[in-house]
């Protein structure tokens, strides 16, 4: 490229990086996969004043002065992505997952405080490109996995309000709490309107978990270790029973709980462990140079890379078991745990793991609905924020413009022709320079010793 024409670009990038507040955008002649159901609208007009759709309709008046974007009766508008369980927190991590189509993410755990008191906010308000987070603030019982830790109940209680206090909106349970600590961040966190997600916890058990209020089981795996096994027994290849998959199935519908959809976390450690090359063939590939240099160093000293294990059997059951839930309409919620896995990135990773689910089964609409109208719905629900993941008057205007219907190829989401952020716009050509940008930020990094840059 250039020099003019990158400047042009980067001065074009940053006005469409700025809150669209002076003039309304009309979407014509678009053809809107809306997500509320399973249905197509042909041939829409879709206004987006500020943040908000405004109305969907096929004989709209567009206001005059409207920013109009035209798909001439061939281009498909579906909603913005969700990643319900990442650990970025860099500003271009989230320019990356921008640029996938992803424009609202859940941090899981372990981010700075500058990236919730900061970042985050920045991104919300469209100081920077970015998708919307929302962060969780992880709670163990012991220091073993590097979490901040509580041991008893009125530590647990301190802690909760202290994430309260600090801007974290979720409070994520991990695998060492002892039981009436549990009880006590589950009580405290519910006083706080702070919903409790995560992991099974090896001396309660996903069951009681979920009697005491656990909204969100972070990773379907969790079943194999506190739900098919006696909680702290020890873990072997084997898969359990399929038999007993309706048992799990009946317990999340029963409590109205979602499930991380995560297959392509559980399947890139599958494939990884025991094969270091596998690891190096990542490192080498196109999209690495999208991960940052602390990222890809944690990925080629992973622990998975030394042990030895073969989870195929356990790998098929999760699918098994994943698509029986999303047959049963539990809210089944995509997640990646980018970038903590070797071989999950940011952003990418999310059409990786929309390709597993629709392998495992899942029919498209039940793949793009974990990461679309599902997340907007746990979301609502639980954080009383306004709906997103669905193209409807009133809702969040997250928006990917494609060249093919998604419930028709998923892949086409990989490529988008533009993408709605919180109603501000970035086309083709925006997109492509955040991609840019943001490797070329992780190339000039010296910051690889292993802290985040």
């Amino acid at each position: 490229m250039t020099r003019p024409i990158r400047l042009l670009a980067a001065l074009i990038l940053s006005i469409i990086a700025l809150p669209a507040t002076a003039r309304e955008i009309a979407f014509v002649h678009v053809n809107v996969v809306p997500m509320d159901r399973e249905r197509v609208l042909r041939d829409q007009t879709v206004i987006v004043d500020g943040d908000r759709i405004v109305t969907v309709g096929d004989k709209l008046a567009v206001p005059r002065d409207a920013t109009i974007i035209d798909g001439e009766r061939r281009l498909w508008l579906s909603p913005g992505l969700t990643d319900m369980h990442v650990h970025s927190d860099t500003r271009d991590d989230l320019a990356v997952y921008l640029a996938n189509g992803v424009t609202t993410i859940a941090n899981m755990g372990d981010a700075r405080a500058s990236f919730v008191g900061q970042t985050s906010p920045a991104a919300a308000n469209g100081a920077i490109p970015g998708p919307q987070v929302f962060n969780a603030f992880v709670i163990d019982g012991s220091p073993a996995f590097g979490h901040f830790t509580a041991t008893t109940p009125a530590e647990a209680r301190a802690v909760v309000g202290l994430a309260k206090t600090n801007g974290y909106r979720f409070i994520k349970v991990y695998n060492n709490l002892a039981p009436d600590v549990f009880t006590a961040v589950a009580v405290e966190a519910r006083r706080q309107a702070m919903p409790v997600v995560g992991h099974g916890v090896t001396r309660v058990g996903i069951a009681s978990q979920i009697d005491q209020g656990q909204l969100l089981v972070a990773h379907a795996e969790e079943f194999f270790y506190t739900f098919f096994s006696r909680p702290g027994a020890e873990q072997t290849d084997a898969a359990p029973p399929v038999s007993r998959i309706p048992d799990a199935v009946a317990l999340v519908r029963s409590h109205g709980v979602a499930v991380g959809a995560d297959l392509v976390t559980y399947g890139s450690i599958m494939r990884v462990i025991g094969h270091p090359e596998r690891v190096a063939a990542c490192l080498s590939a196109p999209n690495a140079g999208f991960v940052s240099p602390a990222d890809r160093l944690a990925w080629a000293r992973s622990g998975y890379v030394r042990k030895t294990a073969d989870l195929r059997a356990r790998y098929t059951f999760l699918q098994q078991m994943v698509k029986a839930m999303a047959d049963a309409d539990v809210e089944l919620l995509a997640g990646t745990d980018a970038p903590t896995v070797p071989c999950v990135g940011a952003g990418f990773s999310l059409h990786d793991d929309l390709a597993e689910l629709e392998r495992a089964g899942l029919t498209r609409f039940q793949a793009l609905s974990s990461a679309t109208r599902n997340a907007g719905a746990f979301v609502a629900r639980t954080l009383g924020e306004p709906r997103f993941g669905v193209i409807a008057t009133g809702g969040r205007a997250d928006l990917v413009l494609s060249r093919v219907n998604p419930l028709d190829q998923l892949d086409t989401l990989r490529h988008p022709l533009g993408v709605m952020a919180g109603g501000r716009w970035y086309d083709a050509g925006a997109l492509a320079t955040l991609l840019s940008d943001a490797k070329s930020a992780f190339a000039n990094s010296r910051n690889v010793d292993g802290a985040r840059p």
